[in-house]
């Protein structure tokens, strides 16, 4: 089983709970976890706030957490679209060497590459969309509202759980980057092998005492060329 792979696998992950976490963190005190479609029932939640201060917070509240939901959902179903795909392709690359197709390894390659450019360009558009609902009068509105009650966290800065899932999705797109690498490499490998194999079982034998010495070559170097394939799809 690839080593990346449950790398990646698990960066997705974090990404994943990141996402969450960052817009749970600005949700503010009337957004059900800042997904604004609601608010908590105030005579069971503490609330700084009252009468005219109090509704106005939580229409701001409900505004703000609507205007960052695209960060989510396109966080969520990006970083769970790659994590499945990761997975499927993990569980493709368990068949024995022998059993590998140039084909399933061109996809695999095909789509570390793409999720290596898409995690690139998902943690652009999420920073630049982050900072363009920061920069809007609803958000500071809501921050000097907080801010009178002291409560300075809720400000129009891009938070640290924002950043934490800009460096997971980098590092997301480097390890894709480098599975991409390393599937290259054992496409080379596996063609190099199968050409082996072909021209091995194609060749005429002139006698019986031949035919065992090439077939007992072939053997040692099909046992290396499998275990150097062997060690490429651990990784990949």
């Amino acid at each position: 089983m690839g080593i990346l792979k449950f790398v990646e696998i698990t960066v997705n992950l974090l990404v994943l709970i990141c996402v969450g976490a960052a817009q749970a963190s600005v949700a503010g005190f009337t957004s059900i976890g800042g997904l604004g479609i609601g608010s908590f029932n105030l005579n069971l939640a503490y609330s700084p706030f009252e009468g005219t201060e109090l509704q106005e917070v939580r229409e701001l509240d409900m505004q703000f957490t609507q205007m960052r939901a695209p960060c989510v959902y396109g966080g969520v179903a990006f970083s769970l679209t790659a994590a499945s795909l990761t997975l499927l392709f993990l569980v493709a690359g368990t068949k024995p060497i022998q059993r590998l197709t140039v084909g399933l390894l061109a996809g695999e390659c095909a789509f570390n590459l793409l999720a290596g450019v898409g995690y690139v360009a998902a943690v652009g558009l999420y920073l630049h969309f982050v900072i363009q609902v920061n920069s809007t009068e609803v958000c500071k509105r809501r921050e000097r509202l907080y801010a009178r009650r002291g409560y300075t966290s809720m400000n129009c800065m891009v938070q640290g759980s924002d950043m934490a899932v800009s460096l997971f999705g980098v590092a997301a797109a480097c390890l894709y980057f480098a599975s991409f690498v390393v599937c290259i490499l054992a496409i080379r490998t596996v063609r190099a092998f199968q050409s082996r194999t072909a021209k091995a079982q194609g060749s005429p034998e002139s006698s019986l005492r031949d035919r065992s010495v090439r077939d007992h070559r072939v053997v040692c170097r099909s046992s290396e060329r499998s275990h150097s394939v062997q060690a490429l799809a651990t990784l990949v």
